[in-house]
C-alpha cells in the first residue's frame, strides 16, 4: 500500500470537487427564488404577484352581450374558434367602459401571423404568400374577418 504522498493528487480531486458543489449550492442560493418548487417547478409567490395585476381580458361571453350580431358572424364562419380578444386584443376595460373604443386591428398585420405560408401548417389551412396574394392592401379590402368567405366587410 503506497503512502499518503501518493494518494496526495486524490485529496487535491476531492477538495476541488467539494469546492465546486459549495460553489454551486451557493449560486443556488443566490440565483433562484424564495418560494421556487412549492408548486412543482413555479415560484409559489408569482400567484401572488399575477392576483395584484389588474384584469385586461374581459372574455368572449362580455363580447358576445353586446356584439350579438358579429357573434353570430363568427360562430357560422370558419373563425368560429377564436376568440374575439385574440384579434381585438384585450378588452376588459371596453367592457366595463363602453366609451372607451377599442382599437380596431391592423388586418394585414394580423390575419397574416396565422395565414401566411409556411411549411409547419397543415396543408388544409388557409395560407397565402402575401407578396402574390394581396400586394400589402388591407384585408378587409376582400375578405369580412369574422366571416373570410363572405366578401368586403
Amino acid at each position: 500500500m503506497g503512502s499518503f504522498k501518493d494518494a496526495a493528487h486524490l485529496v487535491r480531486l476531492v477538495i476541488l470537487i467539494a469546492a465546486g458543489v459549495l460553489a454551486f449550492l451557493g449560486f443556488r442560493f443566490l440565483a433562484v427564488p424564495a418560494g421556487f418548487g412549492q408548486y412543482g417547478f413555479y415560484r409559489g409567490p408569482a400567484l401572488d404577484d399575477i392576483r395584484q395585476r389588474p384584469i385586461s381580458f374581459a372574455g368572449r361571453a362580455a363580447c358576445e352581450t353586446c356584439h350579438t350580431d358579429q357573434h353570430d358572424k363568427l360562430a357560422a364562419g370558419p373563425h368560429k374558434g377564436v376568440h374575439c380578444e385574440a384579434c381585438h386584443g384585450p378588452q376588459a376595460q371596453h367592457a366595463s367602459d363602453i366609451s372607451i373604443k377599442p382599437v380596431l386591428p391592423k388586418t394585414p398585420e394580423l390575419c397574416l401571423q396565422c395565414h401566411e405560408a409556411g411549411g409547419a401548417k397543415p396543408k388544409k389551412f388557409p395560407q397565402v404568400v402575401s407578396a402574390e396574394h394581396n400586394s400589402g392592401i388591407d384585408c378587409k379590402t376582400c375578405h369580412q374577418p369574422h366571416s373570410p368567405k363572405e366578401g368586403p366587410a
